[in-house]
Parts: C-alpha cells; sequence; structure tokens
C-alpha cells in the first residue's frame, strides 16, 4: 500500500487578502517559505483566494513565489471559513504540496486546524521557527511550550502536508522584484462549492483606529504595577507618540481596566513586535511567553528581582509614576524638532 507522505512536492503558503488589499502576512510568510523551498529544492508556491486578485498574484511573484494558486469568485470577497475549508481541500488533494504554511492571524489560526483535521494531517501553531532537518528532510516546527518555559520542535514523519501557522512579525519583507517571473494557476471549482451553512449578517469594523497588538511594531504594555484602570492614560499617550499600540497583563485585564483585545500571554494574544515596553509587569510566565519574540524589550518595575527582567535587553528599577513622564516628556521634545 503507498505511504500517506508518498506523492507530496513543494512548500506552500497561504496568502490573505484583507479589505481589498493583500495583508503584508502574506509576504513574511513568503520570506519563511523561501528558505524552506531552497533547503528541500522544490519550488514555492503560494494560493490566493478572493475576488478581482490578478494584481495581486503578480505582487506575490514578484516578492519570491514561483506559483500562485488563484481562487477568484465573487462570493470570496471575505473571508468564510466554510467555503476556505472546501477549497484547500480540494486543491491540496489535487496538487499535493509536502509542506503548507499560513500566518497565525485570525484567518490563519481560524483555517489551519479546521484544515488539518478534514485532511487527517498534523498541525504545529504559532511557531517561532521553521527548518529542515538534514537527514530526514522532514519540516521542523518549532514554538514555545510549557508556559514558554522551553522551545519544542515537532515533526510531522507520516502524513502531508506538513502543517503550521507561524506567528507574524517574525521575518522581513522581502523586497519586489517587478521583472521577475512566474506562472499564475487558476483553479475552477463548481458553483456547489462556494455555497455554505454559515451566513454573513453583519460586519463591524472596530472604528477606535487603534493598530491591532500583533500587528503593531511597538507594543507599550501595562500591569498590575499601575495601580488603576485610568494609569493607563499614559501608556496611551506614550504609544501614541512612538505610533504603537497598547498591551496588558491578564491581570489589568481581570480588573477590568483594559479590554480583553488588549492581553497579551497565553490566554491572550502573542506579539513580537520590534519593541516591548512592559510597564508595571512582574513577568508572569504566561505573559513572557506572549511577547518573549520580541526584537527589543524594555522594562521598567520598582521590584529588582522581578521575571520581566530576566527576557529583557534593557531594564528600568525604579517607580514606573516617575520614569514613564519621565520618558513622555523626552520623546515629545524629540518629535517637536
Amino acid at each position: 500500500m503507498p505511504k500517506a507522505t508518498d506523492g507530496y512536492n513543494g512548500v506552500w503558503t497561504l496568502s490573505e487578502k484583507r479589505e481589498g488589499v493583500l495583508n503584508p502576512v502574506s509576504f513574511e510568510l513568503i520570506s519563511w517559505g523561501e528558505v524552506l523551498a531552497k533547503k528541500k529544492g522544490v519550488p514555492l508556491s503560494t494560493v490566493l483566494i478572493g475576488k478581482n486578485l490578478a494584481e495581486d498574484a503578480k505582487e506575490l511573484i514578484q516578492r519570491g513565489v514561483d506559483t500562485v494558486y488563484v481562487i477568484d469568485n465573487e462570493r470570496l470577497s471575505y473571508f468564510n471559513p466554510d467555503i476556505y475549508l472546501k477549497i484547500l481541500s480540494s486543491l491540496i488533494e489535487e496538487e499535493k504540496p509536502e509542506i503548507f504554511i499560513a500566518s497565525a492571524t485570525t484567518m490563519g489560526r481560524t483555517i489551519m486546524p479546521l484544515l488539518a483535521s478534514k485532511i487527517e494531517t498534523g498541525l504545529t501553531a504559532d511557531c517561532t521557527g521553521l527548518d529542515i532537518e538534514k537527514e530526514s528532510g522532514l519540516l521542523l516546527q518549532t514554538r514555545p511550550a510549557i508556559g514558554g518555559n522551553v522551545m519544542a520542535t515537532i515533526k510531522t514523519p507520516n502524513h502531508r502536508p506538513q502543517m503550521a501557522t507561524v506567528r507574524p512579525k517574525s521575518k522581513k519583507i522581502p523586497k519586489p522584484d517587478r521583472g521577475r517571473k512566474g506562472e499564475i494557476i487558476e483553479k475552477k471549482y463548481p458553483e456547489e462549492l462556494f455555497t455554505s451553512r454559515i451566513k454573513r449578517i453583519n460586519f463591524e469594523k472596530d472604528e477606535t483606529g487603534e493598530v491591532p497588538i500583533q500587528e503593531a511594531d511597538i507594543v507599550i504594555s501595562g500591569g498590575k504595577g499601575l495601580k488603576d484602570g485610568k494609569n493607563f492614560d499614559m501608556l496611551y499617550h506614550l504609544a501614541k507618540l512612538l505610533n504603537g499600540a497598547v498591551g496588558a497583563s491578564r491581570a489589568a485585564v481581570d480588573m477590568g481596566w483594559i479590554p480583553y483585545a488588549h492581553q497579551v500571554g497565553l490566554s491572550g494574544k502573542t506579539v513580537s513586535p520590534r519593541l516591548y515596553v512592559a510597564v508595571g509587569i512582574s513577568g508572569a510566565i504566561q505573559h513572557i511567553a506572549g511577547m518573549s519574540s520580541s526584537e527589543v524589550v524594555v522594562s521598567i518595575n520598582k521590584d529588582p528581582d522581578a521575571n520581566i527582567f530576566q527576557v529583557s535587553d534593557f531594564g528600568i528599577v525604579g517607580d514606573l509614576f516617575e520614569v514613564v513622564p519621565i520618558m513622555i516628556k523626552k520623546i515629545e521634545k524629540e518629535v517637536k524638532r
């Protein structure tokens, strides 16, 4: 009997189109996929689902993919996991990719577990590292485990495709090569494939103007040390000066100081910004697991033994109510120059 791994070849990514525009995570995934495809010696492809995709497909080729599988249909103007599941499972059955990766966005976190279950393969979520094992050629999928205390590396030896989601903001976006050529394959499916059990009733856009913490390059997070929800105002002020977003520890959210959408940690959001500033956060394991992959971590805490300092590049031992206002004044002066 043929093995479940027979006949599978190539590295795929899942591109995302949001509100008519390609999500930058689509380009980040190309950076991940290029390394894997080069080590395997295979082509890099991406799947693009939506409507009016001709220019987007060209852009993806210019960013580094060899092939774009396009599924263009009027009914795909927004993400519908029911329809996406039918399309992706059909496409995988036809083309048999060996590796398929997506970003750990709302879309990726929703569709990839459904897909893994449907096609009976494994999935490693929220990876911070991907590589190819030299001896076996298997995908090495690395992610935090046990509350962030260890990094686990996972393999899928017996089923295909090998699937993973990776954290956004964990790779640089490749620059476009406007002269680059590739293949665009438009896949056609019967209309019944585009029917769904899910009915979209309404969509309410967040009008607050706040940058989602997972997408921000700079995150200013507050914890129990702020003592009161109203003191988050100074963090909002600091974040605005830096064009960043405001995050929070679970303790701050549990006390009702700030909505859950701002929570960083295992039970909240995972962030990987260029700069993470922890203000009055002690550094519980669960919180650290959600921000430890940040490029630069700056912590402010009056307790010199706070756990947060163990994962910080710069630590300020002091009263946050003295330190943060000084930071704000300094930055305001720089902004006015």
